[in-house]
């Protein structure tokens, strides 16, 4: 017997309050690893109406004006203009309350507890996790990125009202928006788009329009011509004439951004990642530099999903790390294949543990996670802070790799051999 239920995930723009502090927490990072790698950073902010808060922790030989940082990213944005926004990169305060951190954390941190209890010429072990916790990854092949379609879809829509509000296609939309999309799955297969939900900022007035309804229906119209139908391009699935399209349900969105909201960092944690459709270990990313395993180990646990289906082992694969503070290997790891697995969970643990280094130092070394800023102009963990830090097509993300299906083909094949008896 079938069953058919919808499953819904949610985006939001680059605008949103949280998200405006997730970029801001990620574009102090980009700075401070550009001109140290070696930086251990825990950037925090907090944003309401013509008020920007840091806080957190930095050790680090760098020196950087962040308030002059924090301002040039929320221009960025898009909010430039307070009498639209009530929010503005000039106009707004910026406060900065920065401490180091913590010398209990940096030192298991910086030596971690296999090297201080016995000899080890493994470089892998020289650094320990910067916290306890523990990490997720997942990857289907929903779609061409291996991601979730819900999560795919509500991010490209978010994309995309970015994309037309700054190219000035639709010059009345302004930067807070929010997507959503609900799925139709029969038997664990997407077969249908059920419902779009989009909420954005817009201007109070559009062209001589100047009744609320009218304004509302061409937003509708508009959306769905220049950012709905756009972002469906290319995908598996459709929008039919039965798909339900919501815009603006409260009725307008002219008071957004930190106006509307306050904006506080790492409260996008299922955007950030798979829309609600995998589990959560319920650490942010944004802000930490890459010894937190918060953000560096899930990145491995995408790697090592996304690698494990891309080699057809797996439709979909779910892998859970744990650490314990201060000490360099996984207190476990965790596979589930949710009886899609084209071989068993304990052979694809044995060929994780053979073939994927998820020590942190490991990690960081494989991802290059310290280097990257710099390498890229002083951007790149800004870049993830807004539309999803996984699945992203249009970014060279080194976890989105596929450099992994290869090995793991070849391990299966041998495993396969050595079990044929002899003259078969």
């Amino acid at each position: 017997m079938s069953r058919r239920y919808l499953f819904t995930s949610e985006s939001v723009t680059e605008g949103h309050p949280d998200k405006i502090c997730d970029q801001i927490s990620d574009t102090i990072l980009d700075t401070v690893l550009t001109l140290d790698p070696s930086s251990r950073v825990a950037a925090e902010v907090v944003v309401n109406t013509g008020l920007v808060v840091v806080t957190g922790e930095i050790t680090s030989t760098a020196t950087a004006n962040f308030v002059k940082v924090v301002r040039q990213k929320i221009a960025e944005i898009g909010y430039t203009n307070p009498k639209n926004n009530g929010f503005s990169a000039d106009s707004c305060s910026v406060l900065i309350a920065l401490d180091e951190q913590s010398a209990d954390i940096a030192q298991g941190v910086d030596q971690a507890q296999e090297t201080r209890e016995q000899t080890s010429d493994e470089r892998w072990d020289a650094i320990g996790a910067g916290d306890q916790g523990i990490m997720f990854g997942f990857a289907c092949n929903e779609t061409p990125e291996l991601m979730p379609l819900p999560i795919s879809l509500a991010h490209r829509i978010s994309q995309k009202l970015s994309v037309v509000r700054k190219s000035g296609e639709l010059d009345y939309l302004g930067p807070d928006g929010k997507t959503q999309v609900t799925v139709e799955y029969e038997d664990g297969k997407p077969v249908g788009i059920d419902t779009i939900l989009v909420s954005t900022q817009h201007a109070e007035t559009i062209g001589e329009l100047s009744s609320n309804e009218e304004i509302q229906a061409i937003i509708k119209k508009d959306l769905w011509t220049a950012v709905v139908l756009p972002a469906f391009a290319g995908m598996p699935l459709q929008p039919t004439d039965s798909t339900r399209f919501l815009v603006n349900p409260t009725g307008k969105f002219v008071i957004g951004g930190p106006q509307g909201d306050s904006g506080l960092t790492g409260r996008k944690i299922i955007v950030d990642t798979y829309g609600g459709y995998s589990r959560h270990g319920g650490g942010a990313f944004s802000g930490k530099d890459p010894t937190k395993v918060d953000r560096s180990a899930a990145y491995a646990c995408r790697y090592v999903a996304k690698n494990i289906v891309a080699a057809g082992l797996a439709d979909k694969c779910e892998v859970q790390l744990s650490y314990a503070i201060g000490v360099a290997r996984p207190t476990s790891i965790f596979i589930e294949t949710f009886g899609t697995g084209k071989v068993s969970e304990e052979k694809l643990l044995e060929l994780v543990s053979e073939h994927f280094e998820l020590r942190p130092a490991g990690i960081i070394e494989t991802f290059n996670l310290r280097g990257l800023p710099a390498e890229r102009n002083g951007r790149f963990y800004q870049e993830v802070a807004a539309y999803g830090h996984f699945g992203r097509d249009d970014l060279d993300l080194p976890w989105e790799k596929l450099d992994k299906v290869a090995v793991l083909k070849a391990a299966i094949e041998d495993a396969i051999e050595e079990r044929v008896p002899v003259g078969v």
